[in-house]
């Protein structure tokens, strides 16, 4: 659009043209999005070329990162890690079930060394937005 313009304006320039495509670069990485998919005892984050996958039925680690956005980063026993935004976790209940059913076995396994905590406020989170959508569904909010 900004090439457009500048074009339409009469003052297009070779270097303006390549800081307009620079910046169109540039926003397209910042908010293209990570899709998340999980399986049984595995969950998968993809980010344009690169795919990621943990088992969850394996996992030594779950840690929150807080920051301008929080990010929850999990680890498996056999090196492979995985960053994710939590709220596609709380967004979607079908991923949330799967990712959890694998650490709960993680965590009964004894494996799961570090995250618990993580876990239980996530699993807390979750609890309290099915019931805000539940109240908000029957006309209770």
């Amino acid at each position: 659009m900004l090439l457009l313009i500048d074009w339409g304006s009469g003052r297009f320039a070779m270097w303006r043209g390549l800081l307009w495509l620079a910046l169109a670069v540039l926003l397209f990485v910042v908010l293209f999005p990570v899709r998340v998919s999980a399986g049984e005892d595995w969950l998968a984050a993809q980010w344009m070329l690169r795919k990621r996958r943990v088992r969850t039925d394996v996992l030594v680690s779950v840690r929150c990162l807080d920051g301008v956005s929080q990010r929850l980063v999990l680890r498996d026993a056999f090196g492979a890690r995985v960053v994710i935004d939590p709220v596609v976790l709380v967004t979607n209940p079908d991923l949330w079930h799967r990712f959890e059913a694998g650490a709960r076995k993680a965590a009964a396994d004894g494996l799961l060394l570090c995250g618990q905590t993580a876990l239980r406020h996530l699993s807390a989170r979750m609890d309290r937005e099915t019931a805000l959508a539940v109240f908000k569904a029957s006309g209770l909010d």
